[in-house]
């Protein structure tokens, strides 16, 4: 299993971890406050939910991550980290090879108009739809055929 880990930058107030699989759907979510750096926040959901985890091979993040991040996740999980940093020279905006997997995921979880912006008081309300959201948009894939 590759397990990308990012937040969401346009939450005023919170930020909004995920890690996903390489399709894109949701395994687990972490919404804390804003002023939590990525790396302590990326830390404290990799090891609240270390028991889901077991067959993790490797992590892909994004720059917001420090070394401190890298380290930790190096020391208590034994698998490797991949950082995926914009190209040299880069002005605007690119696709990132991996990156999108994420980003596709955010998009989806956007047009959820509950998710759209932070509508709740607790953190855990907003984790709660975020898994609601993601059945929801499992459940249509399983079903779309039909």
């Amino acid at each position: 299993m590759i397990v990308v880990l990012t937040r969401e930058k346009n939450i005023k107030g919170r930020k909004r971890q995920l890690i996903v699989d390489t399709n894109g759907f949701v395994i687990r979510v972490l919404v804390h406050a804003a002023d939590i750096s990525e790396s302590e926040g990326g830390i404290w959901l990799l090891n609240e939910h270390s028991d889901a985890l077991t067959s993790l091979n490797s992590i892909r993040v994004d720059q917001g991550y420090k070394r401190m991040f890298v380290d930790w996740v190096n020391q208590y999980l034994s698998c490797a980290v991949e950082v995926v940093e914009k190209a040299a020279g880069q002005v605007g905006f690119a696709v990132l090879p991996k990156r999108w997997v994420v980003e596709r995921t955010f998009a989806w979880l956007g047009r959820y108009r509950q998710l759209s912006k932070e509508y709740d008081r607790r953190p855990e309300s907003t984790e709660g739809w975020i898994y609601l959201a993601s059945i929801d948009i499992l459940l249509k894939r399983l079903f779309r055929a039909k």
